[in-house]
């Protein structure tokens, strides 16, 4: 079946579904994607757990290991750091070292090239693993925080980054006291409200929007790609999965990030430099 035929097959009422399996089929659907892309002003890109599983980014949900008995919602609270903060140390920097191993893949660098190439670009990611600040990309949204980063457990004040925590001896805060924490968002807690609501305000202004590896079933992360399309955007979800957005999707493409993005990148460059 050729590409015209399976995109005809699998589009209704305006709304198109195209499957990619075989790399040979992406390049029309990358042709109109990129030309879609050249002819907005504002795009943005939601980044899920997905992109950070093609650089390798371990689980910590596994069940061989020295944290295997632990389920993540018995440290990832306030709770278990209040009772015990010293073990909640030790896994994040067991977890830090995991994620100081892999690298930004294709598609991070993809994204960044992305972000040369747009008017207003914002990136809204759920991953904490730091990987598109080491990529490059300038302008972000970390909702659930960054791994890499402290703050005080008390009044949120951020600290130096590259301060070294030792569990059995955990700095304090130098402004009230407070023990010094990882800085992402917990089990039970909320998010950042200014960064929340600045995900917000950007979807609903956004011309094009790119949902990449994402489960879509967290809210409020979830929430964002509707509130972008009944805003008007073009909607592009990337996915080797069919997702809760999929049927809304302007493009769905089965395709993993880093297979796709480089070669949406390249198309755009090619087609903005020939204008």
């Amino acid at each position: 079946m050729t590409y015209r035929e399976t995109a005809q097959l699998l589009s209704f009422n305006d709304i198109s579904f195209v499957f990619f399996p075989p790399p040979s089929y992406l390049g029309p659907v990358v042709e109109q994607i990129a030309s879609i892309t050249a002819n907005c002003r504002r795009c943005i890109v939601l980044t899920g757990a997905g992109m950070s599983a093609e650089s390798g980014v371990p689980t910590f949900r596994g069940k061989d290991g020295l944290w295997g008995k632990f389920r993540p919602e018995e440290l990832a609270t306030m709770e278990a750091f209040i009772a015990n903060p010293k073990i909640v140390w030790e896994w994040y920097n067991w977890r830090r070292e995991l994620m100081s191993r892999v690298e930004p893949n294709p598609g991070h660098h993809a994204i960044t090239r992305l972000e040369s190439l747009c008017d207003d670009f914002t990136l809204i990611t759920q991953n904490v693993d730091n990987l598109h600040r080491v990529a490059g990309t300038q302008r972000i949204l970390e909702l659930h925080g960054n791994i890499h980063r402290n703050k005080c457990v008390d009044c949120n004040k951020p600290c130096d980054p590259s301060l070294e925590i030792h569990p059995d001896a955990i700095p304090t805060c130098e402004s009230c006291g407070g023990k010094i924490r990882p800085d992402v968002v917990w089990f039970g807690e909320m998010l950042d409200p200014q960064v929340i609501n600045r995900a917000f305000q950007e979807s609903e202004k956004a011309d094009i929007f790119f949902s990449v590896g994402t489960s879509a079933v967290i809210h409020p992360a979830a929430s964002l790609p509707p509130i972008a399309k009944r805003s008007g955007a073009t909607l592009v979800e990337v996915n080797v999965e069919e997702t809760p957005i999929s049927f809304m999707a302007d493009f769905h493409v089965v395709a993993r990030s880093g297979e796709f993005l480089p070669l949406l990148v390249e198309e755009l460059e090619k087609q903005k430099t020939s204008s």
